[in-house]
């Protein structure tokens, strides 16, 4: 079996980190480290992962701030492994055989670099609040890929190889460093997204400021631009993200995200997102 390192960057998240790697422990596959890059500052972080006491977790303290794209590349730098996987310090893969398909799928299909799968929106109790399945085959994939992110962070397992050649996350980006990633990763091989969910995803009731979503918005058209010549329908992909952009101006009900937005992705991205059971 190859080696898989499992990276986690985490900052102050003693509630959630060790939910988190439980949910890796308990996979079936076997022959995987994990490596936790800890960016906190002064809370319980580090007692909560050594409490777990296993061999198979690493544990890098950052002796200074890096934030999280220098965290993730610091850890993908010592990884073992010839995979690699993702998982965010407040998510927990639901699915014990996660790494176990998306491994036997990259030894059966060379030629793929990059693979995801579903994901379940939870709140901080637990509930379920929806769930997203991104498209799944190559060709759909790069149609759409200048016009959202379809790789649920959390979910993907890709070649260190692959990682080196594109020289690892953009340390320069404030948000959307995985999109970027994953852009650069499409010359080098395939993309696949299982049709299952992978990962309870956390939405957290305190979500980004307006303002914040608003530069994110702004840091995903500058990526649109960057590889309008990689990918297909960049003006489609361009038009609607300046009319999301403009529409961040205007007040908007907290329903509207969720059933508009999500319909309009399952129009315009073949995504298929279902509401809470």
């Amino acid at each position: 079996m190859e080696k898989i390192s499992i990276i986690i960057a985490t900052y102050n998240r003693e509630k959630y980190i060790k939910k988190a790697l439980e949910s890796v422990l308990e996979q079936s596959y076997g022959n995987f480290e994990i490596i936790v890059v800890d960016d906190s500052e002064g809370d319980k972080t580090e007692k909560a992962i050594k409490s777990l006491d296993r061999k198979e977790i690493k544990y890098i303290r950052n002796e200074t701030r890096l934030g999280f794209d220098r965290s993730l590349n610091k850890g993908i730098e010592t990884a073992e492994g010839k995979y690699i996987a993702r998982l965010d310090d407040d998510d927990a893969w639901s699915n014990k055989q996660k790494l176990e398909k998306q491994i036997r799928f990259l030894e059966a299909h060379p030629d793929h670099v990059l693979i995801g799968g579903g994901a379940i929106m939870v709140d901080e109790t637990g509930r379920e609040l929806r769930r997203i399945l991104p498209p799944e085959e190559d060709g759909k994939i790069r149609e759409l890929m200048l016009s959202d992110c379809l790789f649920s962070h959390s979910t993907v397992v890709f070649k260190k190889k692959t990682w080196e050649l594109t020289h690892g996350y953009d340390e320069k980006l404030n948000s959307a460093e995985d999109w970027d990633l994953w852009l650069r990763f499409g010359e080098f091989g395939k993309f696949y997204n299982f049709q299952e969910y992978f990962v309870d995803f956390l939405q957290e009731k305190q979500g980004k400021t307006q303002y914040i979503r608003r530069q994110n918005m702004r840091t995903h058209l500058e990526l649109m631009k960057k590889y309008r010549n990689r990918y297909p329908n960049f003006y489609r992909a361009f038009f609607c993200g300046m009319v999301s952009y403009l529409y961040s101006f205007f007040p908007r009900p907290k329903w509207f995200r969720f059933k508009i937005l999500s319909k309009l992705k399952n129009i315009l991205l073949s995504y298929k997102i279902y509401p809470k059971k």
